[in-house]
């Protein structure tokens, strides 16, 4: 007998929406269930006062990737947004990433010849050296003011440790711009969608079934009993109930006040780089929309959120894995299980257990969409 569906779709976010949309298109009977009670998982706004507020934390769209730009603009419009953030530490500001505003504030250089002089100057206390942690590693690339005034709190706020404890190789590369463009992804493409990125998800799952505050968990069976197969976008690791032990990851709590007035900081991310500031950054929403709303009025009050990057514990939102050794080796464990799986499909940074930039999400939901339904 066939089943219900062809495919369960479980986790309305980017992978699950990308995937039913095409699976749809060729004819295919989906059904969407989603675990909280709204659809475009950690890329969902909800509306205050006109703004669009990024409830999980910024999202800003960039890709060098045309197939994927092209994909999404059938279902939105997006602005010209292009991320600027400006650094705070001490009340002293500075353009990132690393650039010509930024030395001539730190050093008061002029020329990218005096400036690459000084960081070469700066790297030198690592010459000859092989960098053992992050911090000699950062010092070996930009120098020892610009890492401690604008990489060393920050990352320790993010990650809850010292940089001296922290593994080299979560710093490949920090960029360094001998020019002043203030454009922090320098991508192809890049804004925010007009109507939100709610809106843009909605119409991807336009005319397909989808039901909300459903737990494929708590009843995995009878979930997968309606389908041929199912696109798990959930914790791999919950999958198997955590039989080989939790995944680690890095989770983020935000503070978000109303404030009356049309101004609080005048851009859309300010980071906060000593120790001492308890969070990591403030995101003030309207200027990812330059300050409007979608009728191009001027928004009379502002929303801002204050970012606390903490520790993981089971139960809270999860939104970067640690990618180390020991978390490397159990999720491979896990993909051991998954890849024994004919009826289960795991996608997704949840399913992969890969911290994904939003355009590489969708890529890669696009490429298995092709393989899955060819």
């Amino acid at each position: 007998m066939s089943k219900e569906y062809d495919y369960l779709v479980v986790g309305a976010g980017l992978y699950g929406a990308v995937f039913a949309h095409e699976a749809t298109k060729l004819g295919k009977r989906v059904l969407v269930i989603e675990k909280r009670s709204h659809i475009a998982g950690n890329v969902y706004c909800e509306d205050v006062e006109g703004i669009k507020v990024h409830k999980y934390g910024a999202h800003i769209f960039h890709t060098n990737n045309t197939e994927v730009w092209e994909y999404l603009n059938q279902f939105t419009t997006f602005n010209r947004f292009t991320n600027s953030p400006v650094a705070n530490y001490k009340g002293e500001l500075y353009s990132l990433p690393f650039n010509m505003y930024t030395f001539n504030k730190m050093w008061g250089v002029v020329t990218p010849e005096e400036a690459m002089a000084k960081i070469e100057e700066q790297k030198a206390e690592m010459a000859g050296k092989e960098p053992s942690n992050l911090e000699e590693q950062a010092i070996s690339l930009i120098g020892r003011d610009i890492f401690e005034k604008l990489v060393k709190g920050y990352t320790e706020k993010q990650w809850g440790r010292d940089c001296k404890d922290l593994p080299a190789f979560i710093i490949k590369r920090l960029p360094v711009r001998l020019t002043f463009d203030n454009n922090y992804f320098n991508a192809l493409y890049q804004g925010i969608p007009t109507a939100g990125y709610s809106k843009m998800v909605e119409n991807m799952l336009s005319g397909i079934e989808v039901k909300l505050n459903t737990d494929y968990l708590a009843d995995k069976e009878k979930w997968n009993s309606l389908a041929e197969k199912v696109v798990y976008t959930g914790p791999i690791d919950a999958y198997y109930d955590f039989s080989l032990g939790y995944l680690q990851y890095r989770s983020v709590r935000f503070e978000n006040e109303l404030l009356d007035k049309p101004n609080f900081q005048g851009n859309a991310a300010v980071n906060y780089t000593d120790r001492e500031t308890p969070w990591t950054r403030i995101i003030e929403h309207k200027w990812f929309t330059f300050g409007k709303d979608e009728n191009g009025n001027d928004l009379p009050k502002t929303v801002i959120s204050r970012e606390y990057s903490s520790e993981w514990k089971p139960g809270d939102e999860p939104y970067y894995p640690v990618n180390d050794e020991t978390n490397g080796s159990l999720y491979a464990k896990y993909r051991e299980l998954a890849d024994k799986e004919q009826q289960i499909i795991f996608g997704g940074r949840l399913g992969e257990y890969k911290y994904y930039d939003m355009d590489a999400v969708v890529a890669s939901a696009l490429s298995m969409a092709k393989q899955e339904l060819k």
